[in-house]
């Protein structure tokens, strides 16, 4: 409610209040998306098609000048392309995994599934690859970006064993000792440990991090859980909290 203005007539008051309610409102900052790609068609398409969908795109040609973009632009999300020069992408993962855990999807001309796999245990979140739809890549995008927002009705804080994973803060504690999780690692296990006990499908574990099942469910799933298992397993060759289910899945264990 606007405050009356002191010393106005009550006509002057009104022409104000009138004036400031027809003001819109401050739209919110759209997501910004980083494309590294050094193909300037590639870049031009891909700014025009999801700044078309209310994205802001900021691009770069190798690594390293992406380095210097994600450092300055703070991306929400990051359009990785593996084959460039300079540095190339599993090197600018490699790099910048060390600084910031921003969502990263790899797009690749690659078919090899060890390229893939690579990109994977790097900590790149998703990969995609050419030729693909625009519609299957917008999927990917609005999928990473909606595991980033806070899930709502979901508890804040998840306790199971001594792991602690708070959801708000985006951490995770095995022991008192904090975990550094990429951004599907952390969901991954918010998902496991939000039911424990419960065995989850590789199928359902891919939807949870996509939003779709698609391509690579078995080998990307298989990856994400090896890599977790690495950060917070006391002994990741026999893990203690998050146990596969041989021919089912996997489930985060309460003993």
């Amino acid at each position: 409610m606007n405050r009356r203005p002191l010393g106005w007539s009550w006509l002057a008051v009104r022409a104000y209040n009138e004036a400031t309610s027809a003001q819109p409102r401050e739209a919110a900052m759209p997501q910004t998306i980083l494309v590294v790609d050094d193909k300037a068609n590639v870049r031009t398409l891909l700014r025009e098609y999801l700044g078309g969908h209310g994205y802001r795109v900021v691009a770069a040609e190798n690594g390293r000048v992406a380095l210097f973009t994600a450092r300055h632009e703070k991306p929400d999300l990051i359009l990785l392309d593996i084959m460039m020069p300079e540095m190339d992408g599993y090197d600018f993962v490699r790099t910048y995994r060390k600084e910031a855990e921003t969502p990263i999807i790899l797009v690749t001309a690659r078919l090899e599934e060890t390229d893939k796999v690579l990109g994977l245990e790097l900590g790149a979140d998703d990969y995609i690859t050419k030729p693909f739809g625009m519609h299957e890549l917008l999927a990917r995008v609005r999928a990473v970006l909606r595991r980033a927002s806070k899930p709502a009705g979901e508890a804040e804080l998840l306790r199971v064993a001594d792991v602690v994973l708070d959801r708000a803060g985006r951490r995770v504690t095995v022991a008192g000792a904090e975990a550094a999780l990429t951004p599907s690692e952390f969901d991954l296990l918010a998902l496991l440990m939000s039911a424990p006990g419960r065995v989850f499908t590789r199928l359902e574990l891919l939807e949870h991090l996509q939003g779709l099942a698609l391509e690579g469910a078995e080998r990307t799933i298989n990856v994400h859980i090896r890599n977790l298992r690495t950060k917070i397993e006391p002994d990741p060759a026999n893990p203690r909290y998050v146990e596969t289910v041989f021919g089912v899945g996997y489930r985060f264990c309460t003993e």
